[in-house]
């Protein structure tokens, strides 16, 4: 059938006719009345919470460190971030690498220490060729002779004394290319680049050191240069040069330390480095300020606890490095100024004494890798340096890592690339993927560390949640709202105890999760700090016993011989509401959380099989990957 023009108007007036009569009776006549009364339909308009976790490292070298230069990393600050980002590159010793899923955040934190040079020494620089010092450590590079080059720079390093301190640009024009490395990669909302560095302390082999990270673009941070330990040994001269940064800038920044058991007792120290004052309350504030975070896992080794220190936990002994530093075995008293937990402890009777909390930080973890490559799983594990990637020679296994420096009373405290660990992560919870979110999120602590995979854990503490709030769809909301976050703080208890509302979801292309359990410290009437670990949800049905502790293993699926495990034991979830059934409001008190992964090949298991070796019989065959939460503290009314 056809209908002209004509017909089809009237059609089309007719439909509209009847409309509108159904209009004028059941319907608002315009917009505005259809809006009134809903504007606020939408429950999401106002939420401003950290609704994502993001997953980065904060701690990665590439060829611009001298001594991933010079101990054969070719790969430079532009193919670390392609990296990060996903891309397949290849390694410096050719081998072809990529990640399962991309890093959302990198910071590239080469060593302040003459910056840049193997690069240069690679482009044949006429700067490098025509300066004294430079030629020498030139023609030891173009030789082959690199371990005789690192053994001339590491001298002038522990000099104190810049071998280029009559050339400053050196050090300006490379810091320019990091800068702009970072620029050319960050893309807001999608993958963040920091701007960053390391400054160096190794006072007598003694481990110091720090990575500082800027919340700001390049017209911001080209305004300085990194501090080196050319410039001093101390951590306040570098939280000056971070006051002086922000003042000078507008800008903001904070630094991160790590490898606490290196230190020989000096990382979390009761005096202050250079005059040897006990520490007051202008230090731990400045401290505080500076440094909201500490990488507490690493591939040196991971600081959260010491099986020596906490004999009661089982899980204390995890890749533990507690032999010496750099430059000397340990003596005794120095691990109790090593490790976080004990530093957590420490800083509470701290806090009574001075009335701020010197030891007040947050945790993350990151690799420290020297390869320009972030691998921190156990099937992918890239080495500590270029020299120990993935191969079929002694050196993967056998290269020395610590003990080259005599020990004054000649003990052996070497520790052996075997023993490194494939670690591990930062991880941030955030509303935005952008420097400046991301950034404010680390100052305020809402930070986790992982061992390397990508577990996923969630804290809130409060006064008044239940049981029941643990299930909630709104949890996170719902924990805002009502209690604080990882990284928070809890006060005006009123008679009660704090709750908490805490979830753990495995990484989906890992391994199930084993166990939830929190770690509370605090300080008795007399000023004693004390600890104490409590399981409080569990996998496969086992019980949690009166005392708290669940003593039944989760089992172990690792077949040693295959570098295989599966997921038939453990769970994907767990989720638990714990009240402190021992709280004290009269008492000082942390708690943080750690999530425990079942058990799961080490790295040199994975090795054994794919290249047919021998696996290394003194690292353990398994291991059970982890996170810690950054503590929430707790803190009576004056």
């Amino acid at each position: 059938m056809k209908f002209n023009k004509s017909v089809i108007a009237v059609i089309i007036s007719g439909v509209l006719l009847s409309v509108g009569i159904v209009q004028a009776k059941d319907t608002p006549t315009n917009l505005v009345d259809a809006r009134a009364g809903h504007a606020d339909y939408s429950p999401y308009i106002n939420d401003t919470y950290p609704d994502n976790v993001y997953y980065g490292d904060t701690h990665l070298h590439t060829s611009y460190s001298t001594d991933a230069g010079f101990f054969g990393n070719r790969i430079g600050p532009d193919e670390a971030y392609r990296f990060a980002k996903g891309e397949m590159v290849t390694s410096s010793t050719g081998v072809k690498a990529r990640l399962l899923r991309p890093l959302d955040f990198l910071v590239v934190s080469d060593h302040a220490e003459n910056l840049g040079l193997s690069p240069l020494i690679d482009e044949d620089s006429e700067t490098v060729k025509n300066h004294k010092w430079g030629k020498k450590v030139y023609d030891l590079v173009k030789a082959g002779k690199l371990g005789d080059a690192y053994t001339i720079w590491a001298a002038a390093v522990a000099s104190g004394k810049d071998p280029f301190a009559d050339n400053p640009e050196i050090m300006k024009s490379m810091w320019e290319r990091v800068q702009e490395a970072a620029e050319k990669h960050n893309d807001p909302g999608k993958f963040t680049a920091f701007i960053g560095f390391e400054w160096t302390s190794t006072p007598k082999g003694n481990n110091l050191h720090r990575n500082v990270i800027f919340r700001d673009n390049m017209d911001k941070t080209n305004q300085v240069l990194p501090m080196s330990v050319y410039d001093s040994e101390d951590p306040e001269d570098l939280w000056k040069y971070m006051e002086d940064y922000e003042a000078k800038t507008g800008g903001q920044a904070l630094a991160i330390a790590h490898n606490g058991n290196l230190s020989n007792g000096l990382m979390f120290d009761d005096i202050t480095f250079t005059t040897k004052k006990p520490i007051d309350r202008d230090y731990a504030e400045r401290r505080m300020k500076a440094e909201p975070l500490y990488e507490v896992t690493q591939m040196k080794g991971d600081g959260e606890a010491n099986p020596g220190l906490s004999p009661n936990d089982e899980f204390a002994d995890f890749e533990t490095w507690d032999k010496g530093s750099f430059g000397a075995a340990k003596e005794k008293g120095m691990i109790e100024k090593e490790y976080a937990r004990e530093a957590f402890k420490r800083g509470l009777q701290y806090e009574e004494k001075l009335g701020v909390n010197p030891f007040k930080f947050g945790l993350i973890g990151s690799t420290d890798s020297h390869t320009s490559l972030v691998s921190t799983t156990e099937d992918q594990y890239f080495g500590k340096i270029s020299a120990t990637e993935p191969a079929n020679n002694k050196h993967r296994f056998e290269e020395q890592v610590t003990g080259y420096l005599p020990d004054p009373e000649g003990r052996d405290y070497a520790i052996y690339h075997r023993s490194t660990g494939a670690a591990g992560l930062a991880a941030i919870w955030s509303r935005e993927n952008t420097r400046e979110a991301l950034h404010d999120a680390m100052s305020r602590k809402e930070t986790f560390a992982t061992t390397g995979t990508r577990l996923k854990v969630r804290v809130f503490a409060g006064w008044n949640f239940s049981k029941d709030d643990v299930n909630r769809a709104d949890f996170a909301r719902y924990g805002y709202d009502n209690g604080v976050a990882m990284g928070g703080d809890l006060t005006n208890a009123k008679g009660k105890s704090p709750k908490f509302l805490i979830r753990a979801l495995r990484d989906p292309d890992w391994a199930n999760l084993d166990r939830i359990q929190v770690i509370k410290g605090w300080t008795d009437a007399k000023g004693a700090a004390h600890e104490r670990v409590y399981d409080i949800a569990v996998s496969d049905g086992r019980k949690i016993g009166a005392d708290g502790r669940c003593k039944t293993p989760v089992g172990n699926t690792v077949n040693e011989k295959e570098a295989y495990f599966d997921n038939s034991i453990g769970e994907p979830v767990l989720a638990a509401y714990w009240e402190d059934p021992e709280f004290d409001a009269k008492q000082r008190a942390f708690y943080y959380v750690r999530v425990l992964e079942i058990p799961t090949p080490r790295w040199t298991t994975y090795d054994a099989k794919y290249f047919k070796v021998e696996r290394p019989a003194d690292v353990p065959v398994s291991i059970q990957e982890r996170a810690y939460t950054s503590p929430i503290w707790y803190t009576p009314e004056s």
